[in-house]
């Protein structure tokens, strides 16, 4: 297998191997460039997990923060990322064991997302989430 391939046209090189691998011929296929891929392919699930729970925090704050500014359009976003995580978690369901360290970095991005849509400055936020995990997950939870 010609891993040069890999580097120059990936699409090539992933069809290329698709086609190998249904054919059974092991021995020719670019093994460790396929290892790389498939450990990427989990990495992107545990960032996106990641992604969404910061949205999800930044609108928890901004909720908290700025009550007057409360609308649909907030409220819609809170509601999407809980959906989206949840079936990301049932699709997933490795995933658990990443949530609360997922949890924890996200809200470091959440504190800078609310910065960034609100103009406070970051001091106006907790350093650390005044949310639990199980809170900011439950579709019941809409803090005051």
């Amino acid at each position: 297998m010609n891993t040069q391939n890999y580097t120059e046209d990936f699409h090539a090189w992933a069809l290329q191997n698709a086609q190998l691998l249904r054919e059974g011929r092991l021995d020719d296929i670019d093994i460790d460039n396929i290892a790389e891929e498939l450990e990427d392919m989990g990495g992107s699930k545990e960032r996106e997990l990641e992604s969404r729970l910061g949205v999800l925090l930044a609108h928890l704050l901004k909720w908290v923060y700025q009550p007057e500014r409360r609308g649909n359009s907030w409220q819609a976003t809170i509601e999407e990322q809980r959906r989206r995580i949840e079936r990301l978690l049932r699709k997933n369901p490795s995933l658990q064991s990443k949530l609360a360290e997922c949890f924890c970095d996200a809200y470091g991005d959440a504190r800078l997302i609310a910065v960034r849509e609100t103009g406070f400055n970051k001091n106006s936020f907790p350093s650390d989430c005044p949310f639990t995990l199980v809170q900011t997950l439950d579709d019941a939870y809409w803090p005051d």
